[in-house]
Formats: C-alpha cells, structure tokens, sequence
C-alpha cells in the first residue's frame, strides 16, 4: 500500500527555536549524525523538521507514542538526494518495502514529501 505525507515549516521558526534552545532544540529532534552543528544552515534544519514529520505522516501516526523523531534516520547520498530509514523497532511497527523522500526550501519555507509502501499484512493479522 502506497501512502504519501507532507509537511511545510516556516525556516523563521526554526531560526527562532535554534537561537532560544541551541543543541538542546536539535538534539530533541535530530539523532547524531544527522547534521553537521558547525556547518548546518538553519533552511537545513528546517528541511530535517518537515522531512521527519512528513515522514510519520506518510506512515499514519505522526510523531508520537507510535514513533518518535528519534525513530527516524536521516541520510544523503553522495549527490545530496535525501533517505530514511527507521530504527529497529519502528521497522517492526511499520515495515517498508520502499521509500523515497524529497525536502526543498525556498522563500522562507521548508517542505518535505515522503512517500512510502508498506508491506501488505499477511490475512488474519491484526
């Protein structure tokens, strides 16, 4: 089953939260590794933000009891094209069989759309 999620974050907001709480802001959000602190713009960080939430959004939940953003790793590859993948534990709770997700941010905003198939669910099981 293919299901997609979005979300959009004005990169001021961000901006705001970075300025006011510093690591302790990204450390709430963001697993290491995930980000450079010394060279991470705050747009980046933003484009982290939406790409989590759309991502929970895409699998039904949103952040919360069922997944955390801690449940959720980050990743570019060698051309900056953005991935996830999902701990061991959310895997379980939500089995992908692909994914694929894109973050952008432009005047003043950051958006990400994950799009996700889960595995369909052997009959009888709930």
């Amino acid at each position: 089953m293919l299901k997609i999620g979005t979300d959009i974050v004005a990169i001021i907001r961000i901006e705001q939260a970075l300025r006011r709480f510093g690591p302790r802001f990204t450390a709430r959000y963001l697993r290491s590794g995930e980000h450079d602190p010394h060279r991470t713009p705050a747009a980046s960080y933003a484009g982290y933000w939406a790409a989590k939430e759309a991502i929970a959004k895409a699998l039904g939940c949103g952040i919360g009891a069922e997944l955390s953003f801690h449940d959720i790793q980050l990743r570019k590859d060698s051309r900056g094209s953005p991935s996830f993948t999902l701990s061991s534990e959310a895997s379980r709770r939500f089995p992908l069989r692909q994914s694929s997700l894109s973050i952008s941010h432009d005047g003043g905003f950051a958006i990400a759309v994950a799009v996700v198939e889960l595995e369909e669910e052997e009959s009888g099981r709930e």
